[in-house]
């Protein structure tokens, strides 16, 4: 790995190199996008987080005021300062710095050299907290998720003139390359997830973190950490409660009402309860699926032969027991359904990559609806908005910010 600069590093990802930031790694201390059941110190101690700290975008400190506890030592009130590497303190001379004397906690995104201590003014050392073994994501993930919500807010934008001047099959062929990549990412990270929580917990955390929306991601995984799908299917996971529980995580600013976080808890609430089992009765949905959904076809067709009208009908009242229905439902199953199916067939996924790739286009950026509107390739029932297209699109574009 090269460094970019004191605040970005260069990181291979898996299809070449892409940029991380200090300014994300802050983020994500702020949203608290870590398991926070099981991260510790490098001393062993592990880390309960009372409050973040106000993030502070002006000299010293990146977080002032936090409250933690380390062990079962006392409650700690002091300021948090971040860097990529845990060098960077040396580096950046904060020892010497007043200003940085109020330090309690350094935290640091890859873990350190074994003996390496952080020491502040007069040589005290500051515990280490290094977050990258407990992070909820894989780094390429957080990096592309910080470009949407770029490209999210790029309502005036047009696509640039590069993508205009393609000819169609150039155009398609560039599209259909990207939507490839984002289908094998989205089933590397969905393998991972099974991995590491088994298959029915990989469910649950996916459909939480899903209907949480980009903005309330991080505080859904923290619920589905703390009360499993079994609490829910018996009624021991109450939304409002739960909602009350978790103030303060919540981001309410410039979402529509039907996202309100409170909203998407009492829509799982009812979903598990209408359907208790549904991850297993998502693995049976295997037995149903043929062949015909092939990735290169036409989509009208592909939908008219496979009917997938009544395909999604089945989904949302079978396996969501009809709590979850719009373009919610259909990110639901091309962010998290599909991809989790893949991840644990012993097939080929081919054929999941054509139903996912055919599948109605569920939540993107405007930017993304739009310019392939404006490219073409969606054009009414003609060329119907579809999931592989708006991916391969938005693909391109994360690209472009991602790798600069």
């Amino acid at each position: 790995m090269s460094v970019c600069s004191p605040a970005v590093e260069e990181i291979q990802g898996l299809y070449g190199p892409f940029s991380f930031a200090e300014k994300l790694l802050q983020k994500i201390w702020l949203r608290g996008d870590f398991d926070g059941t099981l991260v510790a110190a490098t001393d062993g101690r592990r880390l309960h987080v009372g409050h973040p700290g106000k993030w502070n975008l002006l000299g010293g400190p990146d977080f002032r005021g936090a409250r933690i506890r380390l062990g079962d030592g006392p409650e700690l009130t002091g300021d948090i300062e971040l860097h990529l590497r845990a060098a960077d303190w040396v580096a950046h001379r904060h020892a010497s710095d007043r200003a940085y004397d109020g330090v309690v906690l350094h935290v640091v995104l890859f873990p350190p050299e074994v003996g390496h201590v952080t020491r502040g003014a007069g040589g005290q050392a500051i515990p280490v907290v290094a977050l990258l073994p407990w992070l909820h994501h894989d780094l390429e993930e957080f990096a592309a998720e910080e470009a949407v919500e770029l490209l999210s807010g790029r309502t005036v934008a047009r696509m640039p003139d590069e993508l205009a001047a393609l000819g169609e099959q150039e155009l398609a062929d560039l599209i259909a390359s990207h939507a490839m990549k984002r289908w094998y990412q989205k089933v590397h990270y969905a393998r991972l997830r099974v991995a590491r929580l088994g298959w029915e917990s990989a469910c649950h955390h996916a459909a939480l973190e899903i209907l949480g929306y980009r903005v309330n991601r991080a505080p859904m995984l923290h619920v589905a950490a703390r009360w499993a799908l079994r609490d829910w299917a018996e009624g021991r996971a109450v939304p409002d409660e739960i909602y009350a529980d978790q103030q303060g995580a919540w981001s309410l600013q410039g979402g529509r009402p039907a996202n309100h976080p409170n909203t998407r808890l009492r829509q799982y609430a009812a979903w598990t309860q209408g359907c208790p089992a549904w991850p297993a009765r998502l693995e049976g949905w295997t037995a149903q699926l043929n062949a015909g959904a092939v990735f290169g076809a036409s989509t009208r067709a592909v939908r008219r032969t496979n009917r997938f009208t009544a395909r999604r009908s089945w989904v949302a009242v079978e396996i969501c027991a009809g709590a979850i229905g719009g373009t919610r439902l259909d990110t639901l199953v091309c962010d998290g359904f599909l991809p989790l199916l893949a991840a644990v067939a012993d097939r080929s996924d081919a054929q999941w990559q054509g139903l996912w790739h055919h599948w109605f286009a569920g939540d993107f950026p405007p930017l993304v609806s739009r310019g392939l509107r404006e490219l073409g390739v969606f054009q009414g029932a003609a060329r119907p908005a579809c999931q592989g297209s708006a991916q391969g699109l938005l693909g391109w574009l994360l690209e472009r910010e991602t790798r600069g």
